[in-house]
């Protein structure tokens, strides 16, 4: 079938398209992800003017490579699937655009090729690819995981096994695989002496999507490294406090509530995960014809004001937890920021929010409102 995005045409796997395996699928709810991608291309091109070639390492239908080609970037379309690699070729043609299309195992491709920037987005983990992509690559990686719930804690032992760290299934989980991810991606460049700074990095959809900058020389990777450590969560109150470090400290009881049901998370990553004045930069360049034009500014905007503390809360799990009934969010805020602390929404979801108040301070800061 025949699908326009981003101003390309395309042919899509359908049940119409013939001879199109199974494996090789089109996403139309990753439209967000792809509209976002080409604007933060069109940002990172101006911050890294010598970045010009762009590896579309899981093609598929050749979408992103597509839509990349279309913008002025030297792509490399690649797949091991014969017939993605044939779907991709056709939109190529069918929109003008030029780009090597490589029917390979990627991971030998990023052993054996310099790109400027690698794009994974394959389905499930990306971990199986870190490493041949930190190996090779020159400024930026950029990284999908379709894996929400081994990430976020709730498929426990999967999650372990991908990314070499203990996730928490708690009423943060989609920040938790943020960091989570965050963490894996770091300690994989680490191993090739190469620091990562995520420049943006959301959660979306049942995916996390990140963006990482690239510095090639051991006190870069030491630097990532030293923005690991591990959260400790009180399952009865929701208290939650960080430690930093790749040694485990992990609270015995909770200070607020003295309970003793404590979750430890890690190694997750506990710093920053953007860059304000880029994501600024990108929200510029998103132009009106795209289909999630809306949507990627709203989410550019929240990242740019939301704080970079390590966990999000959930106003209405916490007001539900005081048996007190939830008010305006941001009545909510003010009343934090009235109180002397940082708060901001989170992009999580509508009623998630982020500040520097512990569980405590929440309740003493709020309560006049709220009862």
């Amino acid at each position: 079938m025949r699908v326009t995005e981003g101003g390309i045409e395309l042919e899509v796997p359908g049940e119409q398209t013939e001879g199109i395996e199974e494996s090789v699928f089109y996403n139309p709810r990753q439209e967000l992800n792809r509209d976002l991608t080409i604007a933060t291309l069109r940002a990172y091109r101006e911050r890294e003017p010598r970045a010009k070639s762009y590896l579309d390492a899981m093609t598929a239908s050749g979408v992103r490579g597509v839509r990349a080609a279309a913008d002025g970037w030297d792509v490399t379309c690649c797949d091991v699937d014969e017939e993605a690699v044939s779907l991709a070729r056709g939109n190529l043609e069918r929109n003008d655009c030029e780009a090597t299309v490589r029917n390979r195992d990627v991971n030998a491709l990023m052993h054996e090729d310099v790109f400027d920037v690698i794009d994974l987005d394959p389905y499930g983990t990306p971990m199986p690819f870190a490493d041949a992509a930190f190996a090779n690559c020159r400024d930026l990686v950029c990284v999908t995981a379709t894996d929400t719930a081994p990430l976020c804690g709730a498929h426990f032992n999967s999650g372990v096994r991908s990314y070499s760290a203990v996730p928490r299934n708690t009423d943060y989980h989609a920040e938790m695989g943020v960091r989570i991810l965050l963490s894996a991606l770091a300690r994989s460049g680490a191993r090739f002496d190469v620091g990562v700074e995520p420049i943006l990095t959301h959660a979306t959809s049942h995916y996390v999507r990140t963006y990482l900058e690239l510095e090639h020389k051991p006190t870069a990777a030491d630097a990532a490294l030293e923005e690991l450590g591990y959260l400790s969560h009180c399952e009865d109150c929701l208290y939650r406090e960080a430690s930093p470090g790749l040694i485990a400290d992990p609270l015995e009881r909770c200070p607020h509530c003295d309970g003793t049901r404590i979750l430890v998370a890690g190694p997750v990553w506990l710093g920053a995960i953007r860059d304000r004045t880029f994501v600024a930069d990108v929200r510029e360049r998103v132009p009106e014809s795209f289909g999630t034009a809306g949507k990627v500014r709203e989410l550019c905007e929240t990242l740019e004001a939301e704080l970079d503390e390590p966990t999000h809360y959930d106003q209405h799990k916490l007001c539900r937890n005081w048996g007190l009934p939830a008010n305006a969010m941001d009545d909510f805020l003010a009343d934090l920021r009235e109180a002397g602390y940082d708060a901001s929404r989170a992009h999580y979801g509508g009623t998630t929010f982020k500040t520097d108040a512990s569980v405590g301070e929440i309740r003493a800061a709020t309560a006049d409102s709220l009862e």
